[in-house]
């Protein structure tokens, strides 16, 4: 028996992890396409996700949230409020708000909803091949059974960690939702450095993918810590103790460090941004 088989699914927003999610679902046979409605206020949006999954559609939100028990909100921070005015005090009492809203506190969406039952997560993009890593976390209203609806969504996305706090999801979003900007600029660079040295572009896009898939495995297949992976391949006097001395001399810990506390910062920030109204020095500065 799936365990979603009996349950209606709204979602409100149609971008891109929103299809990640219905994609994942519909894959795992979770539950059938008609049990999903999704609503997106522009035309284009909405047939493009009624003809690739088979769903309902509306450009209603409170006609997509009727006879939902699970509300699925991946909308811009940005419109947060919009999505407010549309919905509060009309979701079911008995549903679970399920965000993944960047930056959006759990008390902000109970308190512009009128809606207690809230999980927050943070996904990343790869989601949408089933290899995401999500972190997620919920107000002390869901139930069991909801965390476990939580899970079979978050599952057929990929990993999923839980958390007790609620601040672990702005740090989460600058490690793993942001994570995939830091591994493609890595590769990037590293294929645009191949290409210098005389590869073409098709094969260096080649062997870097590749080297970074099998530095992944290999360290999730290993009890071993990433330091001494790192030694492994380090000899003495070698190209790697050279190509890791012009590394550390750039500064490329201290670098990625402060981006990861920039986005974790800018991720506090949104929060903060969508709670005010939109002609506040928080708009205006930012």
């Amino acid at each position: 028996m799936k365990r979603l088989e009996d349950k209606h699914i709204a979602v409100i927003g149609s971008g891109v992890m929103a299809g990640a999610m219905i994609g994942a679902l519909l894959k795992n046979q979770e539950l059938p396409p008609e049990q999903i409605t999704a609503s997106d206020p522009y035309p284009e949006q909405r047939e493009l996700v009624k003809s690739k999954y088979g769903i309902n559609v509306t450009e209603n939100n409170q006609q997509a949230v009727k006879n939902a028990d699970i509300v699925f909100l991946a909308v811009k921070p940005q419109v947060i409020q919009e999505v407010f005015q549309s919905l509060k005090g009309k979701i079911p009492s008995k549903s679970l708000v399920f965000s993944i809203v960047a930056g959006m506190p759990i008390s902000t969406l109970q308190k512009g909803l009128s809606h207690k039952a809230v999980i927050r997560a943070m996904p990343n993009t790869p989601a949408q091949i089933s290899s995401g890593m999500t972190v997620w976390t919920g107000s002390s209203d869901v139930s069991e059974a909801q965390r476990e609806q939580a899970r079979v969504i978050l599952e057929a996305m990929g990993k999923e960690l839980y958390v007790g706090h609620e601040d672990a999801l702005n740090m989460a979003t600058a490690v793993s939702g942001t994570g995939p900007t830091y591994v493609f600029l890595l590769a990037e660079a590293l294929v645009d450095a191949a290409v210098h040295l005389g590869f073409s572009r098709r094969d260096a896009r080649l062997i870097v993918l590749e080297t970074l898939k099998g530095s992944v495995n290999f360290a999730e297949q290993s009890d071993l810590h990433l330091a001494q992976l790192r030694n492994m391949v380090t000899s003495p006097g070698g190209t790697s103790a050279e190509a890791i001395y012009q590394l550390e001399k750039g500064g490329m810990r201290t670098i990625l460090s402060k981006a990861v506390w920039a986005a974790y910062q800018k991720s506090q920030l949104l929060g903060k941004m969508a709670e005010e109204p939109p002609d506040s020095p928080l708009h205006i500065e930012n």
